[in-house]
C-alpha cells in the first residue's frame, strides 16, 4: 500500500544550535521542513482529526525542539525533530530538512540544509 503525505514546509524558529560560542550566545533562525508518510484514508472516511496528524500541534512541537536545548550539529537537531514526528503511531516514515541560512560560512551561499529520512522500525 502506498502512503499519503502531510508536509509542513518553511517552519521558522529561533534556536541556539551550532559549534561556535557566538551561535550559542546569539542564536539564529532555523527553517524546518517535515514530510510525514501515513495512511490518511481512515481520517478522510470519517472526517476524523483523531485518525491523522494535527499539523498545528506538530508545528508547535517542532518549534519547541528548535527553541529548546541547544545542540552542536544540525544533524542532531534533525534527528530530534524526526523523533517528534515519529511519536505518532500513525506515522510510518518521515523526511526532515533543517535549513541554517545564517550558518557561519565566510563565503556567499544561499543555505545549508541537512535532510534525513527515518522510518518506524
Amino acid at each position: 500500500m502506498s502512503l499519503d503525505r502531510i508536509a509542513l514546509k518553511g517552519l521558522r524558529a529561533r534556536g541556539r544550535h551550532g559549534v561556535l560560542a557566538a551561535e550559542r550566545e546569539l542564536g539564529q533562525e532555523f527553517v524546518v521542513d517535515a514530510t510525514l508518510f501515513l495512511d490518511t484514508a481512515p481520517a478522510a472516511a470519517g472526517d476524523d482529526l483523531t485518525k491523522t496528524v494535527h499539523y498545528g500541534e506538530l508545528a508547535q512541537a517542532l518549534t519547541e525542539v528548535v527553541e529548546g536545548e541547544p545542540v552542536e550539529l544540525i544533524e542532531t537537531l534533525a534527528q530530534r525533530l524526526a523523533d517528534v514526528c515519529l511519536a505518532s503511531e500513525l506515522v510510518r516514515k518521515v523526511e526532515v530538512s533543517v535549513h541554517k541560512p545564517a550558518a557561519p560560512i565566510p563565503l556567499p551561499f544561499d543555505d545549508v540544509i541537512v535532510t534525513i529520512e527515518r522510518s518506524r522500525a
